[in-house]
C-alpha cells in the first residue's frame, strides 16, 4: 500500500474529530467514564482491527485510551489507517 504525502494526511485528517499527525502516524486519545468503559470499547475496536488485519499501537490507563495508526510495510500512514481511523470512530460514536 502506498504511503501518504504529509499534504494528503492533512487533507484527510479534516474529514476525522481530533486525530493528529505526529512522527509519522496518526493518533488521538478518548476519555470514558470509567475503565469498564475503556475496556469495553478497546474490545470492540479490537475485533475491528482483527477483521481489517491492521493493529493500531495503542495504550490505556483507567478511563483513557490513547489509539495511534501507521503501517509499518509502508513505513508511514497509507489509506488503509485512514480506515481505520473512520471505524474507530463509528464504534465510539455507537458507544
Amino acid at each position: 500500500m502506498k504511503k501518504l504525502t504529509e499534504s494528503e494526511i492533512e487533507k484527510r485528517l479534516e474529514e476525522l474529530d481530533g486525530w493528529d499527525y505526529v512522527d509519522g502516524a496518526i493518533e488521538t486519545s478518548f476519555e470514558f467514564k470509567n475503565f469498564k468503559d475503556a475496556f469495553s470499547v478497546m474490545t470492540r475496536i479490537a475485533f475491528e482491527c482483527e477483521s481489517q488485519n491492521h493493529h493500531p499501537d495503542w495504550s490505556n490507563v483507567y478511563n483513557s485510551l490513547n489509539i495511534r495508526l501507521s503501517t509499518h510495510d509502508a513505513e508511514g500512514v497509507t489509506e488503509r489507517d485512514f480506515k481505520l481511523a473512520h471505524s474507530i470512530e463509528e464504534i465510539i460514536v455507537s458507544k
